[in-house]
């Protein structure tokens, strides 16, 4: 019999069996049996990674009134807009790991200092796995600024077991917080899966972002899939347009095992077309090595898909951690 679900009890919906969640009716299966995992590691290649690749931390503005985005690493980035500070998937730990001594170990330094960050308002926190959800990180923030957390159904319940402080807002897809007077945060689906061990996947809801603040239409995808498609293009139509989409672009081979759970540069690159974004900014590469391809190979493979589709390198750009980009 299968173990109750330790972190949400709430009615079933067309994503909530009383279990466990699942990705939108029609997309791809993101589990993968015990004989896929050993395929990968008997047939991945040994791509090495640098041990550790310079970054030059920046001290970022108190307040911004226009947009700017600061890369940390990975998904971690600092959204700053109308006088708001607001983090996305904080994580400063040198190990993307439930252990200190093993785990995929960081190459890149935070691209900003804790100590250096801005007051933070709020955390939008995407789903439980140890890249995203980080709870030394989370603990340190904490103490320094209390901020609001918004995260998708049953992360709260792991947050507070270890913080019992933290002010966590929960909810699922399509459900919003205000974040301040003309500022909102959604939680949009996203194509993936939960997990914090061995017997609790698919027990807390994951997904992404789309903010409305000030104006301004900023979507954070976390970890997705493409799949077919449909839920980018459903977010194209409830929200508009968007100004800027913070896509990743690494931790996406081998295909065959990351596709629906991982978006390659051309994935990524629909994605904006898709959601007929302004801007566009690269993540989830270059920090943690999580799955096969080399270092470098999402920003080589972003640029290449988008001159081999006519579009403006400026428009997609793969942040590294301490970059800044102003948007308008």
């Amino acid at each position: 019999m299968s173990s109750p679900n330790r972190y949400y009890s709430g009615p079933v919906s067309a994503h909530f069996d009383g279990h466990r969640f699942t990705n939108p009716a029609g997309e791809p299966e993101t589990d993968r049996s015990l004989r896929d995992i050993l395929r990968w590691y008997r047939t991945a290649p040994r791509t090495r990674w640098p041990k550790s690749m310079p970054v030059s931390p920046t001290v970022p503005a108190e307040r911004v009134e226009g947009l700017s985005i600061t890369m940390v690493g990975h998904a971690s980035l600092l959204i700053q807009t109308g006088r708001l500070n607001i983090l996305t998937d904080p994580v400063w730990s040198d190990r993307a790991s439930p252990i200190a001594f093993a785990g995929p170990r960081r190459v890149t330094a935070p691209g900003i200092r804790m100590r250096d960050l801005p007051p933070i308002d709020a955390i939008l926190l995407s789903h439980n796995h140890y890249d995203h959800l980080d709870v030394a990180t989370l603990r340190d923030i904490q103490a320094r600024h209390a901020p609001r957390i918004i995260t998708p159904l049953g992360n709260d319940s792991i947050i507070r077991r270890h913080i019992p402080e933290a002010r966590v807002e929960t909810g699922d897809w399509f459900d919003s917080f205000d974040i301040a007077s003309g500022a909102e945060a959604h939680i949009v689906p996203a194509l993936h899966w939960s997990s914090r061990g061995t017997r609790d996947r698919r027990m807390a809801l994951w997904g992404g972002f789309m903010l409305k603040v000030f104006g301004r239409t900023i979507y954070f995808a976390g970890d997705t899939g493409y799949g077919t498609g449909a839920i980018f293009r459903d977010l194209r139509a409830r929200f508009g347009p968007v100004d800027v989409a913070i896509l990743p672009i690494g931790a996406y081979a081998p295909r065959w095992f990351m596709a629906a759970q991982h978006t390659d540069p051309d994935d990524a690159i629909q994605i904006m077309l898709d959601l007929e974004a302004r801007a566009a900014v690269g993540m989830h590469w270059g920090t943690f090595k999580l799955t096969d391809e080399p270092w470098d190979e999402p920003a080589r493979r972003l640029a290449a898909g988008l001159h081999a589709r006519g579009i403006d390198a400026a428009r997609f750009i793969a942040m590294r951690p301490g970059e800044t980009a102003d948007f308008e």
